[in-house]
Order: structure tokens, then C-alpha cells, then sequence
């Protein structure tokens, strides 16, 4: 398996002859994939900010010579693609190979009678999105890896080992495995299959053989049990994974090897008292994450999405929905060795954002896209549960054969795993009167306790509430009065941070907190969002603009909604569900800043968000008394947080002690910062790997003299970069903000913003230094090994 990264040509647009070899693309771009082609701007100032303002819309071209040595010759070859926006067409050596549709799903294309041996062979691909819908910022070209594969003519299928666990007990546990193999030599062949099955410390635990004949051009399933002893549970607290090797053999010549992990985990739903992970009840504090990765678009990178999830399991997530689209396949393998469960969903809507067009026949493409989707992921122990589309309206009416195309896709997916329960995502309140429930495993609902009238009608269904909160806010921003309702939303285009508002179609975090402690038959719930994503900037949409007499220039281009800001800087909210997701761990955490010159005795809502169960307040060494939750409240916000609204403002120093049990727990301080002195530079690692993929990010701070940071500074920072790194991308969480991404400078958007540097192919060093006007200037030095 070979990875096609580097020497690509790109070029957008159309170029009508670019399939051909001798073509001319010398004046083309030289890009690295994963490439999304949008990512680099410009924003379009008065384009749509529900798909981020950015140019995805239009075609382009990728080309790339491969050298295929002669000792290839005899064997099948295939490109494997894990992800390209949108309509793809494949290429090799001036011919159509091969072509896909929707642009989030993985596909594979044999181009054995295509392929030039011992020269260059010329792989041209073209991505089209122009027919492609979408409700946020979808990316554009090849964002995920490409792998170009030569096998034997006898060979483990793609995605050609199933695994599963019949039984599992304390001192046993019996492995299933189905093995596709591939016969495309000359004549029928006996082949032997055997089995290895690795401990997660690497030791041999199990092996089998079996034998069988393959007919040419067929496949045949070798299926076999190995019991494995004393097996270790994948859980989310030990993740532990088997490995297998899946060996084929004729007359004792090895032909193939593929190797395959898996966990040992038993899985359940009660509908009165949520999920079960290995007999234990487990409560699920998921949130929904996006695709894209901030500052570096749609391009996929495994370091970027491992931070992703990094950030959210320090907060207290324990699983992550896929909203609402297939994921690259990394991110799954990341969850089973990091220990989060994942709801695996497939689409949003049956429609344009599938890449569905008029010409599409359903039924095939539901076969096609069902298949790829699942028989690629269900190895994955942390897959819990599978998602046929999220707030279809037609299927939950039964429009347009609407639950023709459910019990379709439905099908299909059953068809292909059965291990797991699948579920439709849904909004349509009275819908559930029609009973699409039927169809499918578990009652998934999104917002405001939508899920009432299902669960009345069936209630013998477990339910999860699928998207919860959507609570708004830009991190640092903090205005004044307190919102009377949630949906009051100023013309500052900013959402306060007291984590106060929300659409008016959703709640704020508390309601759900609540809302699981009055029923505790509810599974658990899936955050919109855990990061704030590029696109849907609700409020601030162009809508939004049009309604209170602004232009489109004014929107927004990415979204409110997220716990920690497009640059995975944490907000306030993520010390809210922190408190309550980890109630063991100590948090506290004091908001907003303490720097109101301007509002000198004044008063000021101070807020703590806290694990603890009360809290002292004091301000400059003075007590502002002791609050204390009410477990017992109607109101949920006097459930999770600890309020003291009108504390006079004087600049000094905030301090809350926690307590819990009447012990106490801790003490955090707040100060007034004094004016900004330096910038501060705070990496995440300090050793990056030379693979010219792997990052660093590096928060980049204004703080005073004393080392507090600056929460008004928005100073434009300079970078200058030497050795063996690059800049990856720049940000700051500013949703109004359409400076570039790829860029040498930023501004700071209250005190803080977001360098990303990518190490280089070669080891190295990579100095970096960061400027700003009236500031002394901050350096930094990462190791490339």
C-alpha cells in the first residue's frame, strides 16, 4: 500500500483536455494531498456565510505522473480514496478509470487495464462541487488520502476481514471472522487462509487455518471461529485492541497478508435506562463534530483531528457523533485507541448535500454508498450505533417515498452489519405520529425534548437526544445587560459568553443537564457542537442581516455554536459541561474577565462554573457571600452554575473557594491584567515528527507585566518562521473575521489567537519569532525528528 501525498499539479477550473498525459500543467500549483482548494480563500465578503464565504463552488483538476515498476506486471491494482468533494473522476493514461458521487463517502477503483508498467503512468483526477448542496462549508477537491494498492491476483478483498464477537464471558471470548478473497488469476485456485489473532501487547493468543477453492473472477467468504482466552474489554476507560492477521496461501507460497483491528466490548440500549458498554451503564456526553478543521478547511490531518479529540475528552466527552456525513477513516481509528464511542452517520439529507441528482437511481446509490460506508467501519469497537441521515422532512412525513427510501437504506445497512442498532436522526415532533420509529432501533431526537411524543407511542424504544444545546457564543465577548431571552441578540454580531443564549429552537446547556436528571431513561445527549465549524453562523446569517437592515457583507462565515472556538481555544461552556461531565476532577472557572475601566462601580455578573457545590466570592479580599446550587430548581441554570449578579466592579482580584460535601475543593483567581507589555507563545508539543504532515499549535497571547493575559488586546501579530516548518494556518475565533487562513500575520481577538506551524519531510529545527507594534516580541524554538 503506497501513499500518493506529494508531486500533485492542481489547477481549479475547467481545462478540458487535463485527463490527457501530454497535457502541459507546468504553470499548475504543486500541492501535498489532502488538499481542500478552498481553504486558501479569498473570502468572498458578500458570499454566503452558511458555507463559510469561502470559494468551494466550481471544478479542478489534480495530476500526478506514478511510476509503476514491471514487477508489478500480473498483479491487480487498485487506487483507494478515502474521501473526494465532490463527483469524482479517475484518470489513467488518458482513460476514464473510474468515477463516484458523494463527495464524503470512501470508494475504490481498479485500474489494473489502465496501468503502463516500468514507466510514468499519468493519474489525473477531476472533482466537480458545483452540484454539490450543503449547510456549512463542505471543502473542496481531494481532502482526504489517496493509497494506491498492489495485490497478487489472489488477494484479501478491500475492506475484506469482518469481525465480530458472538460470545463473550470472563474467561472466553469466541472472534468470528469473515474473510473475502479474490480470485483473478487464470484458473480456479485452492487456497489456505489462515488466522492470527495478536494481544494487544502483541503476543499470539489464537490461529487457525482453513482451506477452500476460489472459482476465477469470484470471491468467496472463508469464515472461521477463534477463541481467544481471558479477553481484555475495549471500554472507554481501556482501550484495548486485538490485532489480525489474515494470511493467504497457495501450495504454501504466501500471496497476501492484511491485517485488521478490533476490540472485544458488549454493547446494549434498554429503553428505560439508556446504554450498556460491557454490562455497565454508561451515560453518553457526546457532542456532534463537523468535518472540517478550522483554520486548515477540509483537508484532513491526522494531528488536527487528534487534538480534536483530545480537548474533548479532557472536558469529559465520552463519544462523538459524525455529523452528518462519513468521517475519514483515521478519526475511527482514533476513537478505538483513545476510548470514544461513536454514532456513525452516513448522510444529512436525501438530496443535493448526498450528492443525490435528478439523474440518480436511489436504489443503486444507497446499495453502493451503504456498502462502502459500513463494511469499511464495522471492525471499529467504538462504533455503538449507526445513522441512516439527520432531519430528513420527507422521510418524516412520508413524502416523495419517503420511508421507502428509510426502510431502503435501513436494508441495506442491516444487510451488511448486524451487531449494531441503526437509528434515524429527527426534529419533526408530530411526525413521530406516523410511526417511521418502526423502521428502525433507537429514538433520536434533536432539541427542546423533542423526543416526547415517541417515546409516548413506543416506549419500549431507547432514546438518545442526538443534538443538544446549540447554545451561542464568541469566546472572550462578554455584553452587558443579561439577555431576557435567549434569542435576544444584539447588533455587535457577537454572542455574549455568560452562555445565556440560543436559538430559539434549542436551549441552553443546563436544559439538557436537567432534562437527563428528570429522565433518566434518556441515553445520554450529542452537544451541537463541541467546535465552533466553518459555515452556519446562526445568528448572524445573511438572513439575519437582511432582516435588521445590514448587508451580506456583515455576516458571519463560521459558527457560535461551538464549546471551544474554531481554533480549539476553550470558551467559557467548556468549563460548564467540564463541571459536570467530570464531577470527580476539580474545576473551577470564574467569568467574564475582570478589565471594566469603563464601568467603574458598576455592577457586573460574575459567574463560576464549578464541580463543587458552592462557592465563596471574594473581590479584592472582601466576601461577596456564598451561593450554592439548588439541585431541586425548576430553573436549570440555578442546578449547574454559581451566580452572584451584581457585584460592583473595582479593578483587583477575583477569587472563588469551592466547596463540595462542605469540604473545599480549591480557589481560582482572577486579576485585572494592566496594560499589554509582551506576547506569549504556548505550543501544544514542542517534537514534531518530519513527515510534512504532523503540527504543532501554538497559542499566541498578549499578557501585562506581571504575565496575566490581556483579555481586550486584538494587536496584529507577525510571524517569522525559519528551519525545517511551515506556517499551516493562523486564526483567532473571530467569527466576523475574513482575513486569510494561510497567512504570516493575525490579529488577536480578545488577547488570544492561534498559530499553527507544520513540520517539514527533513529533521530539523524550526524557529519561530512573533512580533506586534508596542509589544516585546516572544521566540520559540520546536524540534523536527
Amino acid at each position: 500500500m503506497t501513499g500518493l501525498s506529494e508531486g500533485w499539479k492542481f489547477s481549479k477550473g475547467h481545462h478540458e483536455l487535463a485527463y490527457q498525459a501530454e497535457f502541459d500543467d507546468s504553470d499548475w500549483q504543486t500541492v501535498r494531498i489532502p488538499h481542500d482548494w478552498a481553504i486558501a480563500g479569498p473570502f468572498i465578503t458578500d458570499g454566503n456565510g452558511d458555507t463559510g464565504k469561502l470559494p468551494w463552488k466550481g471544478e479542478g483538476w489534480y495530476r500526478k505522473r506514478v511510476m509503476i515498476p514491471k514487477k508489478d506486471r500480473g498483479k491487480r491494482l487498485y487506487l483507494l480514496c478515502d474521501g473526494i468533494m465532490a463527483f469524482p473522476q479517475i484518470y489513467l493514461n488518458g482513460k476514464l478509470a473510474g468515477r463516484w458521487d458523494y463527495g464524503y463517502n470512501s470508494f475504490y477503483v481498479d485500474i489494473t487495464d489502465f496501468i503502463h508498467y516500468g514507466e510514468d503512468n499519468l493519474l489525473a483526477i477531476h472533482a466537480d462541487t458545483r452540484q454539490h448542496d450543503s449547510r456549512w462549508y463542505p471543502g473542496a477537491g481531494i481532502y482526504r488520502k489517496i493509497q494506491l494498492i498492489a495485490v497478487n491476483p489472489i488477494h484479501v478483498d478491500i475492506w475484506g476481514t469482518y469481525i465480530t464477537t458472538p460470545i463473550i464471558k470472563p474467561h472466553y471470548a469466541d472472534i468470528r471472522i469473515a474473510a473475502t478473497i479474490k480470485n483473478f488469476s487464470a484458473a480456479e485456485a485452492e487456497i489456505r487462509v489462515r488466522q492470527v489473532i495478536y494481544s494487544p501487547a502483541k503476543s499470539v493468543i489464537a490461529e487457525k487455518d482453513i482451506t477452500g477453492k476460489i472459482a476465477v473472477n469470484q470471491h468467496k467468504i472463508f469464515e472461521t471461529t477463534l477463541t481467544i482466552p481471558d479477553p481484555q474489554r475495549w471500554d472507554i476507560d481501556h482501550p484495548h485492541l486485538y490485532t489480525l492477521q489474515t494470511a493467504v496461501y497457495r501450495n504454501d507460497q504466501l500471496l497476501d497478508r492484511y491485517s485488521s483491528t478490533f476490540g472485544v466490548r458488549e454493547i446494549r440500549f434498554t429503553a428505560d435506562h439508556g446504554f450498556y458498554l460491557n454490562d455497565r451503564r454508561v451515560q453518553l456526553k457526546g457532542v456532534n463534530l463537523h468535518h472540517d478543521l478550522g483554520p486548515l478547511g477540509a483537508a484532513f490531518n491526522l494531528r488536527a483531528m487528534e487534538r480534536q479529540l483530545e480537548i474533548m475528552k479532557n472536558m469529559g466527552c465520552n463519544a462523538i457523533r459524525t455529523s452528518h456525513n462519513v468521517p475519514a477513516p483515521e478519526l475511527l481509528d482514533l476513537c478505538d485507541r483513545m476510548g470514544l464511542l461513536v454514532f456513525n452517520e452516513i448522510f444529512d439529507k436525501y438530496d443535493g448535500k448526498a450528492d443525490i441528482v435528478d439523474t440518480t437511481q436511489f436504489e443503486n446509490f444507497a446499495q453502493r454508498n451503504i456498502r462502502n460506508f459500513v463494511v469499511r467501519d464495522r471492525n471499529h469497537p467504538s462504533i455503538f450505533l449507526w445513522s441512516v441521515g439527520n432531519e430528513i422532512g420527507d422521510v418524516q412525513w412520508n413524502l416523495n417515498n419517503g420511508f421507502y427510501k428509510l426502510q431502503t437504506m435501513i436494508n441495506y445497512l442491516k444487510k451488511y452489519d448486524q451487531t449494531r442498532p441503526v437509528t434515524l436522526v429527527c426534529d419533526s415532533y408530530e411526525s413521530a405520529k406516523l410511526r417511521h420509529f418502526d423502521y428502525y432501533d433507537v429514538h433520536s431526537w434533536n432539541y427542546g425534548r423533542r423526543y416526547r411524543l415517541a417515546r409516548q407511542l413506543e416506549p419500549n424504544k431507547p432514546v438518545i437526544v442526538s443534538e443538544s444545546a446549540s447554545t451561542l457564543s464568541t469566546r472572550g465577548f462578554y455584553e452587558l445587560p443579561l439577555p431576557e431571552k435567549k434569542t435576544d441578540f444584539t447588533r455587535s454580531l457577537q454572542v455574549s459568553s455568560y452562555d445565556l443564549n440560543a436559538p430559539d429552537w434549542a436551549e441552553v446547556a443546563d436544559d439538557d443537564f436537567m432534562w437527563q436528571q428528570e429522565e433518566p431513561y434518556i441515553a445520554g445527549e450529542f452537544v451541537w457542537t463541541g467546535f465552533d465549524y466553518l459555515g452556519e453562523p446562526t445568528p448572524y446569517n445573511n438572513r439575519w442581516m437582511k432582516e435588521n437592515g445590514l448587508t451580506d457583507n456583515d455576516a458571519s462565515r463560521s459558527s457560535y455554536f461551538g464549546i471551544v472556538d474554531l481554533c480549539g481555544i476553550p470558551k467559557d461552556r467548556y468549563y460548564l459541561y467540564k463541571s459536570y461531565w467530570k464531577p470527580d476532577e476539580t474545576t473551577i472557572h470564574i467569568l467574564p474577565h475582570w478589565n471594566w475601566a469603563v464601568k467603574t462601580g458598576e455592577n457586573i455578573p460574575v459567574f463560576v462554573y464549578t464541580n463543587g457545590d458552592c462557592a465563596e466570592l471574594f473581590l479584592n479580599g472582601t466576601s461577596l457571600g456564598k451561593q450554592c446550587k439548588d439541585p431541586k430548581s425548576a430553573r436549570s441554570i440555578d442546578r449547574f452554575r454559581l451566580m452572584w449578579h451584581a457585584v460592583p466592579y473595582q479593578p483587583g482580584e477575583l477569587k472563588a473557594v469551592a466547596y463540595k460535601a462542605g469540604e473545599k475543593i480549591g480557589e481560582q483567581t482572577l486579576k485585572t491584567a494592566g496594560a499589554s507589555a509582551k506576547l506569549r507563545l504556548s505550543p501544544d508539543r514542542h517534537i514534531l515528527t518530519a513527515d510534512g504532515a504532523d503540527l504543532s499549535y501554538i497559542l499566541v497571547e498578549a499578557i501585562d507585566q506581571d504575565g496575566n493575559v490581556c483579555p481586550l488586546a486584538d494587536h496584529e501579530v507577525h510571524f517569522n518562521i525559519n528551519g525545517a516548518g511551515t506556517i499551516a494556518g493562523v486564526g483567532n475565533g473571530n467569527p466576523q473575521s475574513t482575513n486569510p487562513f494561510q497567512s504570516a500575520s493575525v490579529n488577536l481577538f480578545y488577547g488570544k489567537a492561534m498559530l499553527i506551524i507544520k513540520a517539514g519531510s527533513s529533521k530539523g529545527r524550526i524557529d519561530i519569532e512573533a512580533s506586534a507594534t508596542g509589544l516585546k516580541s516572544a521566540k520559540l524554538s520546536l524540534k523536527v525528528e
